[in-house]
């Protein structure tokens, strides 16, 4: 089977995505009823089609000569749902990304995905899996999936900054209906620890997002933007009680982007970055500074319109 990355060397370049479809079947009506009672066949009849071929992987883009030198942070893919398809980008080595390609179909069946780096290469190699059901799976380069568990449609929001507890694999947020705020400390297998509530209120955010250090200090942070556009850093404390510092105002007019998406470094200065999309379509990108005050230079436009056709960005 011709199978794709997932970054460089890619969790699910080892992965053949029958194992998501054996992941499906083998816990469909149980997991699947406790969001959605009698479709757990739908789940079944998509990942039966996701275990067909996939186009060939190829070699990712270099580093250009004037980043060669830079420091190394973590790099990856982006991917897009669009309707039922998933879309692959690959970094060009300019701060942008290159044409499309597509992925996969029947990703309609996804609320979302997360990328995250659990062997601490340059590579991010692992991936989250949020269902329509609720459901939450692990792929990873080291094994086929993990199965997380259902319920977990009763978050709107479900995101990795990466570790914010301090240990080496990533954890996972995420923010209910009434807007508080849970995290789930990961594992490097990706399973999960039970539940630590480490916010209330965040129901004022139109958008959380941020993957890994924006400030320099070696900690995860995230950003997120409010009802009336204003930008927010929530700076890691690595206390994973208490995860986010006091939250630092970054800036107003946020409320033109419909999306925001942490893609680690973009650019490959050693800084992490976001993308933002526009109403119009358009994509920028962010670039990280490492500070804490001013976290992001001016934005750069790095796609014109058509943007706007992906529900999900990761």
């Amino acid at each position: 089977m011709a199978t794709t990355a997932l970054g460089h060397t890619g969790a699910l370049s080892r992965f053949t995505v029958a194992a998501v479809a054996a992941a499906l079947v083998a816990t469909g009506t149980d997991a699947v009823a406790a969001d959605a009672p009698g479709n757990a066949s739908k789940a079944r009849e998509a990942a039966s089609r996701l275990a067909e071929s996939r186009p060939a992987a190829q070699a990712p883009a270099a580093r250009s000569a004037s980043t060669a030198s830079a420091p190394t942070v973590e790099h990856r893919y982006l991917y897009g749902i669009s309707g039922a398809t998933l879309y692959e980008y690959r970094p060009d080595g300019r701060g942008g990304y290159g044409p499309r390609a597509f992925w996969d179909r029947d990703w309609d069946y996804y609320r979302n995905a997360a990328q995250v780096n659990n062997d601490g290469d340059a590579n991010a190699d692992d991936a989250w899996l949020w269902s329509v059901y609720g459901e939450l799976f692990y792929i990873s380069s080291e094994a086929p999936y993990v199965y997380i568990g259902g319920g977990w449609n009763i978050y709107n929001k479900v995101i990795s900054p990466g570790s914010l507890g301090g240990a080496a694999s990533a954890d996972l947020i995420a923010r209910d209906g009434s807007g508080k705020l849970w995290l789930y400390l990961g594992h490097s297998d990706g399973k999960l620890t039970g539940r630590t509530l480490i916010g209330t209120g965040w129901n004022i955010y139109s958008h959380i997002s941020g993957y890994g250090d924006l400030t320099g200090d070696g900690r995860a942070d995230i950003v997120t933007t409010d009802k009336s556009g204003v930008l927010w850093l929530h700076p890691g404390s690595g206390d994973y009680k208490k995860p986010f510092n006091a939250r630092i105002k970054i800036g107003g007019g946020w409320n033109t982007f419909t999306y925001l998406a942490g893609v680690a470094d973009l650019d490959l200065d050693g800084k992490n970055d976001i993308i933002a999309r526009d109403k119009a379509g358009a994509l920028y990108r962010y670039s990280g500074t490492g500070s804490a005050r001013a976290p992001f230079k001016p934005k750069v436009k790095i796609g014109t319109g058509g943007w706007n056709t992906y529900r999900v960005l990761f």
